[in-house]
């Protein structure tokens, strides 16, 4: 346990131009299941205990809301509330009662870049069962991009109680629980989402998810592979709004004994980009959608 304050991720939540479309793919091709909605919102769950991974809201265009985390108790949100500030970020409501079909206690604030978090506590749970080899079972992280990394990790390290789990030339990896990495920070002139992760039960679950998303025209934008930083096996794709989603398997756990790593440890042979060698490198479509997902305003 790294952070006394934050269990895990919990969800993330988007705006979405066609709120049908969204359903279909999350559910038909993606494998999520529909755990609530409204006439503007769906939620939608994995076979983990989280009431909902993802929520998607309609709206003129595609927007990350905010991510959730998941607190490790009720007088973390206040503790958290109380850091915000310090840190040059904004309350923009609670701690108090939230909202959302899943319940419980939440703070949301914003961090000083703009991006919006949720912070639970007491949410409802849903009964795991079996993973299957064909379903996501929760989120594995959430990759943002970051103007100044340095800022973002402070923030996080601060507010959050998150610490450096690995650094390489791109990307800070940060950790709060037994996950290698729960957040990242991609070093970028843009602070827009990078990527969401969804954890599969096995290597062969990330490569049925990749046939099944090549069968309905998502071809794989990057993979298969083993990533180093996580040692994570992964395909990338991009969604049917230009959001990038990971399927990935196999994260590595680690304790507060693991040494973080630094640049120097994390370098590839000439024409790789993974532990593999076998993946072309991330194609330009994804690297441009990499870019392309921003937070709604803080106001709006």
């Amino acid at each position: 346990m790294s952070s006394p304050l934050i269990e895990g991720l919990r969800s993330v939540a988007f705006n979405v131009p066609d709120l049908a479309l969204a359903e279909r793919f999350y559910t038909d091709v993606w494998h999520l299941d529909v755990a609530a909605r409204s006439t503007s919102a769906i939620y939608l769950s994995g076979t983990g205990k989280d009431h909902h991974l993802l929520a998607l809201h309609q709206a003129d265009q595609l927007a990350i809301r905010d991510v959730t985390l998941r607190a490790r108790s009720a007088s973390a949100l206040n503790d958290i509330a109380a850091q915000v500030q310090e840190q040059g970020g904004k309350v923009l409501a609670g701690p108090g009662p939230s909202a959302q079909p899943s319940g419980g206690q939440e703070v949301v604030i914003a961090d000083p870049h703009g991006r919006i978090f949720r912070v639970v506590y007491g949410d409802q749970l849903r009964t795991e069962v079996t993973a299957s080899p064909d379903r996501p079972i929760r989120l594995a992280h959430a990759v943002l991009n970051s103007h100044d990394v340095a800022a973002s990790q402070q923030f996080f390290a601060s507010v959050f109680g998150f610490r450096l789990a690995d650094r390489t030339r791109i990307m800070a990896f940060l950790n709060c629980d037994t996950d290698h990495h729960t957040i990242a920070f991609g070093d970028a002139d843009n602070d827009a989402l990078n990527h969401v992760a969804f954890l599969m039960r096995d290597i062969d679950s990330v490569m049925r998810g990749g046939g099944r998303m090549r069968d309905a025209q998502h071809p794989i934008e990057w993979g298969p592979g083993r990533h180093g930083p996580g040692n994570n096996a992964f395909n990338y794709f991009i969604g049917p709004f230009g959001e990038v989603i990971e399927y990935t398997a196999e994260v590595e756990q680690i304790d507060d004994s693991y040494r973080a790593g630094s640049p120097e440890d994390w370098t590839w042979p000439a024409g790789r980009v993974d532990h593999w060698g076998i993946s072309q490198p991330p194609s330009k479509a994804l690297k441009e959608a990499q870019k392309s997902v921003f937070f709604i305003p803080v106001n709006g």
